[in-house]
């Protein structure tokens, strides 16, 4: 079976897409394929490398030899290209989690395969265990002020219909498009994060 060029092709793919401004541009399936057809080539060149090296052994085949220990140079790369792209994404879905809370925005969601969703789903309950473990008797929201505010009332705008929203002390506030409210910064700054709302700053 010979050994190509398209072994190359993989880790080239993944650095190009690990340098994307948002690195969940593409869906699941894509990301999933790309990686299945690198650790496939992996697989195969690493296979073809263990037979030339018995054979070049036998008869002496030095070029060959060399032709697929460059190869197979290569594919260790890819490798590590593979594993810290997936280390990248990994880092930005425990990101996502503080800036958008337990519920991901849906085109999110949509671009992680099955494994990442799996992932974030105990990430978060680690995280949600934790943040009840401390701060007294209710817990504590790590996830809120993460900069120091300088009011605990922000005046914000609706940047969508979103319906009703219950506050702490029991109100009900219908957040529609372009409204303005003034709302406790610790209950909104989620919604905030997610682009419903808008903090305006005067």
């Amino acid at each position: 079976m010979p050994v190509g060029h398209e072994c190359f092709i993989g880790k080239s793919e993944i650095v190009l897409k690990s340098k994307h401004l948002h690195i969940f541009a593409h869906t699941g399936l894509v990301v999933c394929a790309l990686i299945y057809s690198v650790v496939i080539s992996v697989s195969d060149v690493t296979f073809i490398f263990h037979q030339y090296e018995r054979s070049a052994t036998v008869a002496g085949e030095g070029g060959l030899f060399s032709g697929v220990q460059l190869r197979h140079a290569a594919l260790e790369r890819n490798k590590r290209c593979l594993l810290a792209y997936l280390y990248n994404r990994l880092e930005q879905i425990k990101k996502m989690r503080w800036e958008f809370g337990s519920v991901l925005p849906a085109e999110v969601k949509f671009n992680m395969c099955e494994q990442e969703v799996q992932w974030f789903g105990r990430y978060n309950k680690m995280l949600a265990n934790y943040m009840r473990s401390i701060g007294g008797e209710g817990g504590m929201d790590l996830t809120q002020d993460l900069k120091p505010p300088k009011t605990l009332y922000i005046e914000v705008r609706c940047l969508m219909d979103h319906g009703e929203f219950e506050t702490q002390d029991g109100n009900i506030v219908v957040l529609k498009k372009n409204t303005q409210h003034f709302l406790l910064r610790s209950e909104c700054e989620h919604l905030i994060r997610q682009g419903i709302l808008e903090h305006i700053v005067h």
